[in-house]
């Protein structure tokens, strides 16, 4: 029995509001797949910002070696003045001394060494994250009394019979340079006492208690009128390279790597280079 015009309409109407319903409805699948995508790729770069974007702050804890007590503490300032809520602690001490309080677990970020050979037993205890990477170097002088009244002019004056003289401890770095300057020499030379690092073979003299030590240039320098320096070409073949590197137990490595891309830049080397340091 053929079916009535009413009915034909009714059932095409249906029809057509089904099909509505299920584009509908897959439009509103679509919009919400979108949406979560777009959630989920804002809460992503949001995430990406955030960590890409991070800036120094907190506290760095340094560890270096002795004869860099002036140089790192103005660029240390330097760092805190660049970096407002951040804060650098320094341990100034004889880079073997440094180094094995690090391998012993000392909490530290960073370690600048005054020789490769102290720097070795930090990696070679895996301590270290990442290369050394060598940011000046120093060379030895002769610190003596204000004025120089023993005449001293050369490395072989430091043997004279009478003469007061101190070097660093032969493990420290710059005792070790001293040593090797005295062998380049053919020098024997038996000091009234070792110091643990540069500062306190330094301390000696502008105390006066010595005659006269064997230290750094830039120590000679940072001394002022209370020593007078006497250079001596013995101290070419005991150059010491100083390396830096990042600590692998540091509990804020991001701005102990600022602090470090600051020793190792134009403006880190300008001071580096005042206080005597030689480019690497």
């Amino acid at each position: 029995m053929p079916s009535s015009p009413v009915t034909t309409r009714s059932a095409r109407r249906t029809r057509r509001i089904h099909r509505t319903l299920r584009l509908a409805g897959g439009s509103a699948a679509v919009l919400l797949a979108v949406s979560a995508c777009s959630s989920s790729g804002d809460s992503s770069a949001k995430s990406d910002s955030s960590s890409g974007s991070s800036k120094p702050s907190g506290t760095v804890t340094v560890f270096a070696a002795a004869s860099l007590k002036e140089s790192f503490t103005t660029l240390g300032k330097e760092f805190e003045k660049q970096h407002p809520g951040t804060k650098v602690t320094f341990s100034f001490a004889g880079s073997d001394s440094l180094a094995a309080s690090i391998t012993g677990g000392a909490p530290a970020d960073v370690f600048a060494s005054a020789s490769p050979k102290t720097m070795k037993i930090v990696t070679d205890a895996k301590d270290a994250a990442g290369t050394p990477a060598t940011f000046v170097r120093n060379q030895l002088e002769i610190a003596t009394l204000p004025g120089n009244p023993d005449k001293i002019a050369s490395l072989k004056d430091l043997t004279r019979s009478g003469l007061k003289v101190v070097l660093c401890d032969k493990e420290v770095p710059c005792g070790a340079a001293a040593q090797k300057a005295l062998d380049a020499s053919g020098l024997k030379l038996t000091p009234a006492s070792y110091e643990q690092d540069v500062k306190g073979a330094l301390t000696k003299v502008e105390l006066k208690e010595a005659d006269a030590s064997v230290v750094y240039r830039t120590d000679v320098n940072a001394a002022g009128d209370k020593v007078e320096g006497v250079e001596f070409p013995e101290s070419a073949e005991a150059v010491n390279d100083y390396p830096i590197v990042l600590l692998k137990g540091s509990r804020n490595a991001d701005t102990a790597k600022a602090f470090i891309e600051l020793v190792r830049s134009a403006a880190g080397r300008r001071v580096l280079t005042g206080a005597g340091f030689l480019k690497p």
